[in-house]
């Protein structure tokens, strides 16, 4: 049985609904554990607004737009303090317009639950750099602060040699061979490589590179084939899915795709049948992808996003695990 040292996810993940009221607000999540965000990745739900993702390595007041190639910004009147239990924030119109509905992922930068925040300065020449996850990196997603170029998205499954390959979280792009990335080496439980481009090194240009290691009954990264059919694929990850991100790797026009077991639509049914782009502005869809179960997730589209029959890539968080680090199953969904 799938066993896990972390009981309680909502102590490194956490996702929050809220809605804006164009002025100053602070917001405190609902899980049973207090945490303080490291990564706050905001998205309107009601409206067509950017997604934007503040850390606290940047620090307060600087956003990036994830549906762009954008330089780092400073937005005074995003994230103002990252606080004990959640945030506080000013009235910028990508995070806090009123009336809109929003939401909020939120992870702690912990080696407990695999998650590493790396701030580095590129050199265009081909180097490692060190991490503190003391476990090997399944995911990694890098932006250039200083110039207008994509996000970088390294993952473990990606093609058999996944560090020759890169994909772009700001387009719909298939997976892209490019040395210039990772300089075709596998990141290790201490570094990891950068080649001589500019979205990974770019030559005395600030970057932040956002880490994930794999840890069992909390995080899962991995990769399925479509079956183009309603009774589509299942992925077993070994707990109760929160929160999963999916990719096409095949095909150069299909969006990102993030689903999460807060957000609904207005007909009910599974949790999980509302769905996000975070590559582009658009609001909330309804749909049907995929069901979030309590251990693993199942496709129930034929659609082009999920399971057209290719590969995919996914990334998926825990809302609780299949079977805690007492032996105790969860219950199902």
């Amino acid at each position: 049985m799938a066993y896990t040292t972390i009981d309680n996810p909502e102590l490194y993940f956490q996702t929050k609904l809220y809605t804006g009221n164009n002025g100053t607000q602070s917001i405190t999540f609902d899980g049973s554990e207090d945490m303080q965000p490291d990564l706050i990745w905001n998205k309107a739900r009601s409206a067509t607004e950017e997604p934007n993702i503040w850390d606290s390595v940047r620090g307060t007041g600087k956003g990036l737009t994830v549906s762009h190639n954008y330089s780092d910004s400073s937005w005074v009147t995003g994230v103002t303090s990252f606080n004990s239990d959640g945030w506080t924030m000013g009235d910028l119109d990508s995070m806090n317009d009123g009336s809109v509905t929003y939401v909020a992922w939120c992870w702690k930068e912990s080696a407990t639950s695999g998650f590493d925040i790396v701030s580095y300065t590129g050199n265009d020449t081909a180097r490692t750099i060190s991490h503190s996850l003391s476990a090997v990196p399944k995911m990694m997603i890098m932006k250039n602060l200083a110039d207008a170029a994509s996000w970088v998205v390294y993952h473990g499954s990606n093609t058999s040699a996944p560090a020759t390959d890169g994909l772009n979280l700001d387009t719909t792009g298939a997976t892209d061979d490019d040395a210039g990335y990772f300089n075709d080496t596998d990141p290790t439980s201490s570094v990891f490589s950068v080649g001589t481009g500019n979205t990974t090194n770019g030559n005395s240009d600030a970057i932040i590179a956002y880490l994930f290691a794999e840890k069992q009954g909390f995080s899962k990264f991995g990769s399925y084939e479509g079956n183009n059919n309603a009774d589509g694929t299942f992925v077993y990850t070994g707990f109760s899915v929160a929160w999963v991100m999916v990719k096409n790797i095949d095909t150069g026009s299909t969006k990102w795709v993030i689903q999460d077991s807060k957000r609904s639509s207005s007909s009910g049914g599974n949790p999980a049948d509302a769905r996000l782009k975070p590559n582009d502005n658009t609001a909330e869809e309804e749909d049907s992808d995929i069901d979030l179960l309590s251990n693993g997730f199942k496709i129930r589209s034929t659609g082009s996003w999920t399971s057209d029959a290719d590969t995919f890539i996914y990334m998926a968080f825990a809302e609780a695990p299949f079977v805690n680090s007492n032996g105790v199953p969860c219950n199902a969904r």
